[in-house]
């Protein structure tokens, strides 16, 4: 398998500067848009197809986020283009100094099986936005989804533009081996850091949207009742198998009865008493992880659910309790409907007990007294953060959205998205009409008569 001269015809694309401008942007992502409707009908059967998620679901988690993504750019595309000015030393004096947005060339988009539409096609914007051409690969574990996604991209785009690439881990493989101007990849830790090394080998740069055991830390002056009922509904969402869902929750002694009651409350509440009826329930990616995430049950109490079948892959929303901080569930990412539920004594505990992880994409902290808040944001270290809420810090374009250390590197998500794909480059342009000489060989001053200059010289 081999990409060489593809790749090279998008590079020879880019590099006559057809994508540079505003209005060709602006038109992309206006085709983007339009296609993303035409499409609307194959890409909900395909989502339900894959994961069982129905046309309200789909439509909420994955095009209408697109959609978002793609108006928000249309709006702002202009305002991010435009040159930010920056100060310069009084040493170059006169001079302008700015900072604009340089694409990086043919960019490689990894998209996931979870949210197989949102999390390629949301990069995909901001590398239209920022000016790039790209090449995308959908997961292979959505099949078919990875086939509309891939008939809307034929349809859309000229390949030496935007084209698509589908097949398994070799295709994967095979696209690395390549040099890239950036690479985009979203999925576990473990494939990301295969993503990573290969991008050094040619100093690729990259943007690593990974995951990790998101804690949520549910302290004794919580509203418990409503602590419940947000984490309910950021886990079992798509049946659990979203990157930012709360992994395991630590209770407060005293709350955890109460909490559990709440919990188990809210899952009947959203998905009734048997979830397989429906239809805001989803089901398992693959027969695969369906199989790893039956292992996660046989350690701790079932305090709710448990209910499997291995022939439609469901996984009812599942509630642990008494698990052993040694067991699979606790060491591993579960990212499917299977929650421990643990106590904490005092909030130092807690703390410490966290420590022990790698750092997540998320964390979730409820408590409504300002100075536990503070503590829990400065000591507990993730990607992105919520307080009383889970997963909310990820909807929307206003904030960026990215992991840190084993959860990801970098972020995009409106602005963030633009920049993740755009090198900024500084530029300064010097008069010519006034050329002081100090700046020149041979030395004119002393060395104190230096330091004493530069302290002002320098200062922009």
């Amino acid at each position: 398998m081999e990409f060489t001269a593809p790749l090279a015809r998008q590079r020879a694309f880019f590099q006559t500067g057809a994508t540079r401008p505003a209005a060709f942007r602006r038109a992309q992502l206006e085709k983007l848009q339009a296609a993303l409707e035409r499409h609307e009908p194959a890409l909900l059967a395909a989502l339900q197809a894959d994961l069982g998620r129905s046309p309200f679901q789909g439509y909420a988690t994955e095009l209408g986020v697109v959609h978002t993504e793609l108006r928000h750019a249309l709006k702002n595309l202009d305002g991010w283009l435009h040159p930010a000015g920056r100060r310069t030393p009084w040493f170059i004096a006169p001079a302008r100094g700015w900072v604009q947005a340089e694409p990086y060339g043919v960019a490689l988009i990894f998209g996931p099986w979870n949210y197989p539409v949102q999390l390629l096609l949301t990069p995909l914007v901001s590398a239209i936005a920022a000016g790039n051409a790209a090449v995308v690969k959908p997961s292979e574990l959505a099949p078919r989804t990875a086939e509309a996604v891939a008939a809307l991209v034929r349809e859309t785009f000229a390949p030496e533009f935007i084209s698509v690439v589908t097949g398994g881990a070799d295709v994967a493989v095979a696209l690395l081996a390549e040099r890239w101007d950036k690479i985009f990849f979203t999925g576990s830790t473990r494939v990301g850091r295969v993503v990573a090394t290969a991008a050094a080998k040619h100093l690729t740069p990259v943007t690593l949207e990974l995951g990790g055991k998101c804690p949520a830390v549910v302290c004794g002056d919580a509203d418990l009742k409503l602590a419940a009922k947000r984490i309910a509904w950021g886990k079992f969402l798509n049946a659990g198998q979203t990157c930012v869902a709360p992994d395991f929750v630590l209770v407060q002694r005293g709350g955890r009865g109460p909490f559990l009651a709440a919990l188990k409350a809210a899952v009947v509440e959203f998905y009734g008493a048997d979830p397989r009826q429906s239809a805001d329930y989803g089901r398992i990616g693959s027969a695969g992880h369906f199989a790893r995430l039956g292992d996660f049950l046989r350690a701790g109490n079932i305090f709710h659910g448990g209910a499997h079948d291995a022939a439609t892959r469901f996984l009812t929303p599942t509630i642990l309790t008494d698990v052993p901080l040694d067991a699979p569930a606790m060491q591993e990412e579960i990212f499917g409907p299977i929650l421990p539920v643990l106590e904490f004594e005092t909030l130092d505990e807690a703390l410490a007990l966290l420590r022990n992880y790698p750092t997540p994409l998320a964390f979730y902290g409820f408590t409504n007294d300002r100075t536990t808040e503070a503590r829990l944001l400065a000591e507990v270290r993730s990607g992105g953060a919520c307080i009383n809420d889970v997963v909310s810090h990820m909807i929307g374009t206003g904030l960026p959205f990215g992991g840190l250390g084993a959860s990801g590197l970098g972020a995009y998500h409106g602005r963030a998205g633009f920049e993740a794909f755009s090198h900024p480059r500084a530029v300064v342009r010097r008069a010519t009409w006034l050329d002081l000489p100090f700046r020149y060989p041979p030395a004119r001053i002393s060395l104190a008569g230096l330091k004493r200059a530069m302290r002002v010289l320098l200062r922009g």
